[in-house]
């Protein structure tokens, strides 16, 4: 990651609606270039957060920097914003959708690279009401980079997409950080995070409760890994130096060292052709720090 000034800072933000505290004194610093992951479960806050960031409302109190200094009107200018809900004019083509946001800037990207980068030659000339879900997805981060922004925001880019218009996302995504580009992530599917993602930091109850990249995360938070069994090996396991946990598909044995942990199960005379085991990942970490309960 780059070690230069962040391009936004958010300083001792707090917004309040009344009683409710969306967020509560956060501080957060984006670095300049690559992919920058905002995670956190429903009613965390980082919507009201992105908002604040964003300039679409104003915080209770707190003050956002970009690159180091208090924003302008020139802000709105030099970022990108994909909505997750977005509504098109149905009787324009995607191309004369492209060269209408083109003409409100005063700096804008070439057309015909700008349909190049995100995939759109082959549905240039439909309307927008023809095209499909993923296609319309294209568009909208099109358009988020119809004025060449320095800093682009992308919520929930690949909401409601198959797996292969997800992973045709992903690569449009990362040809975007090969620019050198800023982005400003908020997904729910941590394989997007922990793909896309240099650095994510996880929100709840209106405070960032953890930082770092994906790898880091997973090591500090992560729980180590998960070995299964079936049921029928507990009365041959139940004496090894591992945390064992029951559950309705079998046993689920927490362990730090593979080989370790192999040892002891041969010395325990368990049979491990049924075996699995589940390295930990973003979501393991996600849920370990905000907790598995569903909340209303």
């Amino acid at each position: 990651m780059n070690t230069a000034t962040p391009i936004l800072e958010a300083l001792d933000i707090t917004k309040q609606y009344g009683s409710l505290t969306a967020v509560d004194h956060l501080n957060l610093a984006v670095p300049q270039g690559g992919c920058f992951g905002l995670l956190g479960p429903n009613g965390a806050g980082k919507t009201t957060l992105i908002e604040i960031i964003e300039d679409i409302i104003s915080p209770t109190s707190g003050r956002v920097l970009y690159q180091g200094k208090e924003r302008t009107a020139a802000f709105r200018e030099q970022i990108g914003i994909m909505f997750q809900q977005t509504a098109l004019l149905g009787f324009m083509t995607v191309e004369e959708t492209l060269a209408t946001f083109q003409s409100l800037y005063s700096v804008s990207y070439d057309i015909h690279k700008l349909i190049e980068l995100c995939h759109l030659h082959d549905i240039r000339g439909q309307m927008n009401d023809k095209i499909s879900g993923g296609q319309r997805q294209r568009l909208l981060i099109a358009l988020a980079l119809i004025n060449q922004p320095h800093l682009i925001f992308l919520d929930e880019p690949s909401t409601g997409l198959d797996p292969q218009a997800r992973r045709n996302l992903w690569d449009i995504i990362n040809n975007i950080k090969s620019q050198g580009k800023t982005i400003i992530l908020t997904t729910h599917y941590m394989e997007e995070a922990q793909q896309l993602c240099d650095e994510v930091a996880i929100m709840d109850r209106g405070r960032i409760i953890a930082k770092g990249s994906p790898e880091r995360l997973i090591d500090a938070h992560g729980g180590g890994m998960a070995v299964s069994l079936p049921r029928d090996e507990l009365q041959a396991v139940k004496d090894i130096p591992f945390a064992i946990e029951e559950k309705d598909d079998g046993l689920s044995i927490r362990i730090q060292d593979m080989n370790q942990a192999v040892t002891h199960l041969v010395n325990a005379g368990a049979d491990m052709t049924h075996m699995r085991v589940q390295a930990p990942n973003l979501e393991t970490v996600f849920l370990n720090l905000t907790g598995r309960k569903l909340r209303e």
